[in-house]
Formats: structure tokens, sequence, C-alpha cells
């Protein structure tokens, strides 16, 4: 397929070099001065493994987006954001080989009119506790028009939980984990992330935004509680600067390394100034709580997905024997448009190598 190189000189490599599993390339600046990631670690795409259009009920009819994978007994479970005739809301896959994918549906209605998901309820992280599971999903009252009705400011996290991976969820609505908050930068998006039990504590990687004149500015933060039906304390400070702009979390914890890798989805610029999801990055550190902007490294975008030169969106990573899976969204062929997504499946080998 023939491809715009002037709208995309995001993913345009001067050079490349091969170093072990971890590569140098120079990319061509963001047009608006962006921070833009330098290094590559190998991954390799396998390509589309679930396709919207054809969920139960219509649920995935315009799009599926925000893939995250969890492992119960020995099957496969996918979270994915179904958009639907109604509005965008969390769906369910099961499979037994991260391959093939058998949907079973929408897991979570719309809220009444006036409440905080009653234009979506999407995007869940979930954690076990004991025999309880515990959901944490994003809602908001606003959305684009009809049909496309993609998620608009604010984000908000909200509650659910159920005996069940596989539901029923039960929301609820009198616990508020955490909220946005005026003069941060989590002023219009405090949404849900990847939670860890770490220690005494329950860490959530949380993406935040905030606006002003230069436009949005996206980054994540840390929230953290002791209590799973109760309220969050978030960090004063982002993990990273507001300039970062990555929103979106899913946390490998390597016991051998003692390194933790956070992927997440990057927010480049087209040469038309339009924001888009053109890549995931993938950060590391020894300390949960403290990270380091220069180590990161491209994961994934269009020069090695076999499938999408264009709108690559929300990782989500387990660990199958030595490789680790990476579950993806993007839009097949070239768009930065959010609906008509598929989710896509890559591997990279374990442990993963970073050069100093």
């Amino acid at each position: 397929m023939a491809v715009n190189k002037n709208i995309l000189t995001t993913t345009l490599f001067l050079a490349l070099i091969t170093i072990p599993t971890l590569m140098i390339a120079q990319r061509l600046s963001y047009l608006d001065g962006r921070p833009q990631a330098t290094k590559r670690i190998e991954c390799k795409d396998f390509g589309i493994v679930l396709k919207y259009g054809d969920g139960p009920d219509s649920c995935d009819v315009y799009g599926a987006r925000e893939a995250n994978v969890n492992k119960v007994n020995d099957s496969y479970y996918l979270f994915y954001d179904g958009a639907g005739k109604d509005g965008w809301r969390s769906c369910i896959a099961e499979s037994k080989d991260l391959k093939h994918w058998t949907k079973k549906g929408a897991i979570l209605t719309l809220g009444k009119p006036g409440s905080n998901d009653a234009k979506s309820a999407s995007s869940p992280w979930i954690i076990k506790e004991g025999k309880t599971w515990h959901m944490f999903y994003l809602g908001t009252p606003n959305t684009s028009p009809a049909p496309d009705r993609i998620p608009s400011f604010p984000y908000l996290t909200m509650k659910a939980k159920s005996n069940s991976v596989k539901g029923p969820w039960i929301k609820q609505y009198d616990v508020t984990p955490f909220s946005t908050k005026q003069n941060s930068f989590y002023s219009v998006t405090a949404s849900p992330g990847f939670i860890v039990k770490y220690k005494d504590k329950y860490v959530q990687f949380f993406s935040g935004a905030t606006q002003n004149s230069s436009g949005t500015k996206r980054t994540l933060g840390i929230a953290t509680t002791k209590n799973l039906d109760g309220p969050w304390a978030v960090n004063a400070k982002p993990i990273f600067p507001i300039t970062e702009q990555v929103e979106n979390s899913s946390v490998y914890y390597d016991d051998k390394t003692k390194t933790w890798y956070l992927f997440t989805n990057h927010i480049g610029i087209d040469s038309n100034k339009v924001e888009y999801t053109d890549a995931i990055w993938m950060y590391w550190s020894k300390d949960i709580y403290n990270w380091d902007v220069d180590h990161k490294a491209i994961v994934l975008d269009s020069s090695n997905c076999t499938w999408s030169k264009g709108a690559i969106g929300m990782p989500s990573v387990i660990k199958v024997n030595d490789k680790l899976a990476v579950l993806y969204d993007a839009f097949e062929g070239y768009s930065t448009y959010h609906m008509k997504r598929n989710i896509g499946l890559a591997w990279i080998d374990l442990p993963i190598k970073i050069a100093d």
C-alpha cells in the first residue's frame, strides 16, 4: 500500500543500528518539538487477532480499542472497548492461545442520564483480592456526536466488582477512587491504568491530562491505596513531565533482573497538526515509584507493525513462557481515525535486554 511520506514524518528513520536486541534510531523531530524516543527494542508483530464489527448485539460494530488481557487458569480474557450502536462500552472475549478469540459481548452498561458514565463505560483494569474481582473503569458524561460517540473529557475513574472475571459486574457508584483536580496534571483526565500489589499497598499507574492554550498535555501518575473499595492517594507529581505525551499503562516486572517495564501509547502529531496514537513506548526502572524519561524505547510503530501504518494504540502485556505478548489496537492501513480499529498481537523475547 502506498504511504504518504509527508504524513509519516514521525515514523521515518534516518539511521538504524542494531545492538543485541536494542536498536538506536534517530527519528525526525515532531513538528511541535515534543520529546521523542531514540531507541528501539526488538518486537515481532503477529498481526490482527480480533477484528471489529461482529460482536454480540452490535457491541463493536464501529470499532475495537483499548485491549487489556488477563489470564485466569488456562484461559485468556480480553477486555476491549467496543464502539457500539449506543456508545463505547467494555466488552470481553475469551481465548486459549491469544490468537483465536470468542467474543462474549458487552460487560458494562451505560449509566443513567446525568451519571458520570452515562455516555461511556469502558477501558477497565482489574485485580483480584481474595475471592473478589475489583474493576476500575473509565466513565464520562460526554462524547462526540453519533454514530462515533468518541468519549471526551472529563475521563473519570469508576468502580465495579464481581465474583468472576467474566462477571456479572456490579457498579459501585458510592466509591470514588480518585477524580480530576483543577490546576494539576490530571485536570481533565484521571482515568484508570495498570494495578499491582506492591508491599503493603496497591499501586495504580493512571492517565492524567491537562489543557492550556498550547493544547492537551498527557502523562502518567501514581495512585496508591490499601483498600480497593476506598479512596486512593494520588502522588502530587506525575512520573513523567506532561510534555512526554503518553497515556494508558501496562506493567511487567522481571523478578530475575529486578526491573519494572512500563508499556504505554505515545501521542504523536502529523503534518496537519492532528494528534494521534502513533507508537507504543516502553520505559524501564528498578524503582516502581521513580522513572527516568531517558530510559525509554519504541516497541511498535508503523515501521515494524505489519498491518497498520497510522494509529497504533494502547498496549497490554502478559508473559507467555519465554516471551512477552503485546495486545494493542490499530487502524488497518493508514489513518489517524479513532474508529474502525482492530486488535493486534506482537511478541517480545524475554529477558528484555537494554544496552548501557
